[in-house]
Order: structure tokens, then sequence, then C-alpha cells
């Protein structure tokens, strides 16, 4: 990828691990803070395209704004599978309650 086309993804590092393995630049901020920070460099060292995880999108909603001002990078939000796993897994649990009085049936291995 040539200079100019510098991709970056921003979110946890256990969700972008696939994308580390493919040769883009991850960054996993612990805090809105360091997100913050992690946008400014984006900025400065001339990303074209960030990829950033909804969790950071609307605390960083000031930075994307100015940041759209210009013309890159341009920031992508993205989302990951787990909203929609927990979301199952309630219902799941509501439905085996309904059915049999317990929602044993439907556990995590290691939770109680």
């Amino acid at each position: 990828m040539s200079e100019g086309m510098k991709v970056a993804i921003v979110g946890e590092a256990g969700l972008l691990f696939g994308f580390r393995a493919l040769g883009l630049k991850v960054f996993s901020p612990a805090s809105v803070d360091e997100a913050r920070a992690v946008m400014a460099v984006l900025e400065k060292e001339d990303y074209a395209l960030c990829f950033l995880h909804e969790s950071y999108f609307g605390p960083l909603q000031e930075e994307r704004e100015a940041i759209g001002k210009k013309f890159r990078p341009v920031i992508v939000g993205f989302s990951d599978y787990r909203k929609i796993s927990d979301h199952i897994e309630v219902r799941m649990k509501e439905m085996a309650v309904r059915a049999t009085g317990s929602d044993s049936l439907v556990k995590r291995k290691g939770k109680i």
C-alpha cells in the first residue's frame, strides 16, 4: 500500500487481531482520551481511511467533525458481533425460563 493510502483501524485489541494479521495499522486505545490522541496521529501522519469502532464513534464526534472538514482521513464507523450475541443470549434465557422455569440450559461456561 502506498504512503498516501494508509488505512487504520481503531478499537479493542481482541477485535482487531485479524486486521493486524492482514498488515493494517491497528490502534487499541485504553480510553477515550487515548483515542483522541490516536485521531491526532492519524491526521498528522496523513492516513487516507480510518475504521473507528462504535464505542469511540459518539465520544469522538467533535474530532470526527473537525477531521471531516478536511480531505482525509475518511472516518468510517464499524460495530462488532457482541451486541447481537448479547441480545440473542438474553432472548434465549427468556425463552428457556418460559419453557422450563429455569435458565440453567443456557448459562455460559464459567458464569453462574
